[in-house]
């Protein structure tokens, strides 16, 4: 291929236009799940008075839990299913179909349709994930080189997409209902889904068909290049040790990290002094106002760099994109009509899920130049780093909730200490997340890397299930020592698993014989 058609092909933004189209399918899908994830326990808790269904918070969370522990299971089999029967690009447009109905049910609020909504969104889920990354990776299965740009871009989306779901479905949720903050999510997966569809035809049909293979390393978050390589069985086995030691101290990772979701939304509701008056209402009304426009802004400049690339070619698809960002734009600039003239601030207990996506798209590219440095910590050392920072960031909300009495059902405390906690939970995020997948294909042979994934993927939705069961005693620990006392649990375990895997560093690097 010439150097002039490669150009071309690369013309938008040094990336291949195909990828913006996938970019901001993956956008609409995480708004509508963080977004819907934002009120889902607020909305089960909340009194009937204030739209919710008072129940309990063990119950709340047991159901959070089954959710977010299986959509880490069902991309296994979506990945099987497009491979087999559907090819990536139907097996996306029906996962966005499937959570549309899914939103939609849940906007219903009954309890039956509540389920079959979770339901949806599970199954939606196991068939969108896995495929759309499959479909980046054909679309560069020609250009490796560029393959870990294009995912770094891809993964911009999750974040921008995550942060506006939650943004916005909790506005609407404190300012009109609960039904419209669950449909809001539905709406915006409709219309990806439509932007996907009506768009494909620049996709040089990558997933048209099945590829009659199975390979469940699909079904990771990114793409990640392997080579088989022979080595002697005593080494392959500690390898293989090493990989379960990270999985076994991955579960415990997530059963605190996921508590956000589950009792850091409900300490942020109830504990958490949200009601800001003179100096600290005006900061905080900039603050929201510059990090509702400015992201917007960005990602809107995108999108007009898209529709000056490919209008003539998927005209369909931009118009449906550019419809929903104005309505995105409209509710935003509402949101802000709404907050900036009063002379209090009113924060909604959702808003703090949006600091893990800001802060991960400040702070990513520092670790990636940590890890890219002569600096580069070990795999042990990268987990132990993760835990005990998830862990001081559980201890600054232990230290701020030690003023609330035992058994008190509502409190002021500063919101400071949910701040800093998200900010130490995301750099204990980067130190292990990202990295976790990659050692597995480092440490594993390629013929068992997909086991090996679905292995790996198991652990993480024991930790989400995991999560959700140790965070529904929240009252009874509450009722019989503190709130202190319960996000002081949160700090020991991790802190102590990071200590352990310090202790362990020596010795796991020596099983790993070389891979760094």
């Amino acid at each position: 291929m010439s150097a002039a058609s490669t150009n071309n092909e690369f013309s938008l933004l040094g990336h291949k236009p195909a990828l913006f189209v996938l970019f901001f399918t993956e956008m609409w899908e995480r708004f509508s799940y963080y977004g819907m994830r934002a009120i889902f326990v607020l909305f089960l808790t909340a009194p009937f008075s204030e739209g919710g269904w008072e129940w309990s918070n063990e119950r709340a969370l047991g159901l959070l839990g089954i959710y977010t522990s299986s959509v880490y299971l069902t991309p296994i089999i979506g990945g099987w299913i497009a491979d087999r029967l559907t090819g990536y690009q139907k097996a996306v447009a029906f996962g966005a179909l499937a959570m549309t109905l899914g939103h939609a049910s849940l906007a219903f609020e009954t309890e039956f349709m509540f389920y079959i909504g979770v339901a949806l969104l599970i199954i939606g889920n196991g068939l969108f994930k896995p495929n759309i990354t499959s479909i980046i990776s054909g679309l560069y299965d020609k250009y490796p080189e560029r393959k870990d740009g294009a995912f770094t871009i891809f993964y911009m989306g999750v974040n921008s997409g995550g942060f506006l779901g939650v943004l916005l479905c909790g506005f609407l949720a404190s300012n009109l209902s609960y039904s419209w903050g669950f449909g809001l999510a539905g709406i915006f997966m409709l219309l990806g889904m439509l932007q996907f569809w009506f768009g494909r035809k620049i996709f040089d049909g990558v997933g048209e068909a099945p590829s009659k293979t199975v390979d469940l390393s699909d079904a990771i978050d990114g793409d990640v290049q392997v080579k088989e390589e022979k080595v002697a069985s005593n080494v392959q086995r500690d390898r293989y040790i090493v990989v379960g030691i990270l999985a076994f101290f991955t579960v415990f990772f997530w059963a605190a990290f996921e508590q956000a979701s589950g009792s850091m939304t409900i300490f942020a509701r109830d504990y958490t002094q949200r009601n800001l008056l003179g100096n600290s209402a005006t900061i905080f009304k900039i603050v929201d106002t510059i990090i509702t426009v400015g992201p917007l802004a960005i990602i809107s400049w995108v999108l007009i760099k898209l529709f000056g690339q490919t209008f003539k070619k998927i005209s369909l698809s931009n118009i449906v994109l550019g419809t929903s960002f104005l309505a995105i734009w409209g509710i935003a600039l509402w949101k802000l009509s709404v907050i900036l003239p009063k002379d209090n601030a009113e924060i909604e207990a959702s808003w703090f899920l949006i600091l893990n996506s800001l802060f991960i798209i400040t702070l990513a590219p520092l670790f990636s130049k940590w890890w890219e440095s002569k600096f580069n910590p070990s795999a042990a050392m990268k987990f132990a780093f993760g835990m005990i920072l998830l862990g001081i960031g559980f201890a600054a909300l232990s230290y701020g909730a030690s003023s609330i009495p035992q058994g008190a059902k509502t409190a002021s405390v500063s919101l400071i200490w949910l701040v800093l906690a998200y900010l130490l939970h995301t750099m204990g995020e980067l130190c292990l997340s990202p990295v976790g997948l990659s050692y597995v294909s480092k440490l594993v042979p390629a013929k068992k890397i997909g086991m090996m994934f679905g292995v790996w993927y198991l652990a993480i939705a024991a930790g989400n299930y995991l999560a959700q069961f140790v965070g529904g005693y929240i009252d009874v620990i509450v009722e019989k020592y503190s709130m202190s006392t319960f996000f002081l649990i949160f700090t020991l375990v991790p802190v102590t698993a990071g200590v352990i895997l310090i202790v362990l560093n020596p010795i796991m690097k020596k099983m790993m014989h070389g891979v760094r």
